[in-house]
């Protein structure tokens, strides 16, 4: 049986589900360049501030005996960078480009969409509500008042579709009081779900020490440790919210798991740590296992499974 694992969504038309989750493989043009190279359906950039930020002290990522731990602290290359990154893209003969932003105020946001909305691109922007790793910087997305307030100030900047990424949530009343939200702004379209799990700690036994240096050790949290809390994110988003696509992040580093984020209702899935620790040799391996497992259950399309996902 023939598997057909493309996807298709606002505009934009994905060979398979499969891109990078913003912060890996995403900060330079060579990195960019890798990605769009590889078997991967799509990619998104670094999430980008007004100027270039060289991020925490090193070292800010180890891996750990179930994922990752990361304290990065946005290292990028500044807006115009990216922004000139997606000038020179081939929109037509290239893979879907998105672009990720995260400013340091409200201010540094509704400058840079202004400047992609100038510029009429054909990528997607994802405003990132999330990043754990800023010290003295708090996450938006944990604050759902101060969220309706930044959409409301986006939506009157930039009038084309765009995403947001999102913090895990984990209580239900969090994930309904997101959902309004977000349901609030028609031309939101879509949410990306999870960053890490913020301010994790691990500890190496034999150097009886932390394994990254920002933040007295605390970072975001990926890899395996965080699977079923994207899960539950994905399907809680993918019930709540109205007419907008969910991608699934966190813990994909098989076909297995991403089955599970499209089951769970996301529309594309996002890889991190597996990247990281793999390389982009691994969207081809993910890619292949998805099909096979599809094959398998007699699945022919993604649509097949999307969202359907049994409940006792």
């Amino acid at each position: 049986m023939a598997v057909d694992l493309s996807v298709s969504w606002l505009g934009v038309n994905m060979e398979n589900p499969l891109y990078n989750a913003s912060g890996v493989m995403c900060r330079s043009r060579e990195e960019l360049d890798a990605v769009a190279a590889s078997a991967a359906g799509a990619l998104i950039t670094k999430s980008c501030t007004l100027l270039p930020r060289e991020g925490n002290p090193e070292p800010r990522y180890a891996k750990a005996p179930h994922g990752s731990i990361n304290s990065m602290g946005l290292p990028n290359a500044g807006y115009q960078y990216y922004l000139d990154y997606a000038k020179a893209y081939d929109h037509q003969g290239g893979k879907p480009l998105f672009v990720s932003v995260s400013g340091m105020s409200l201010e540094d946001n509704l400058e840079m969409l202004a400047a992609f909305r100038d510029a009429d691109l054909p990528c997607l922007v994802e405003l990132n509500l999330s990043c754990p790793n800023l010290p003295g910087k708090p996450q938006i997305g944990y604050d759902f008042e101060a969220s309706s307030h930044v959409l409301s100030e986006v939506v009157k900047v930039y009038h084309k579709p765009f995403g947001v990424k999102l913090p895990p949530y984990f209580d239900p009343v969090h994930f309904a009081e997101m959902a309004s939200v977000l349901n609030s702004f028609p031309s939101l379209k879509y949410v990306t779900c999870i960053n890490s799990v913020g301010n994790g700690l691990v500890i190496d036994l034999d150097s009886e020490s932390v394994v990254i240096k920002p933040k007295g050790g605390l970072g975001g949290i990926g890899g395996d440790y965080v699977l079923p809390t994207a899960l539950a994110n994905v399907r809680e988003f993918y019930r709540l919210l109205d007419d907008k696509h969910v991608i699934g992040c966190g813990g994909v580093k098989s076909g297995r798991e991403a089955f599970m984020h499209i089951l769970a209702g996301a529309t594309a899935v996002q890889v991190g740590t597996c990247l990281y620790e793999e390389g982009a040799a691994c969207f081809a391996r993910i890619r292949d296992e998805l099909a096979a497992l599809m094959q398998q259950k007699g699945y022919a399309t993604l649509a097949d499974f999307r969202g359907k996902l049994k409940t006792m």
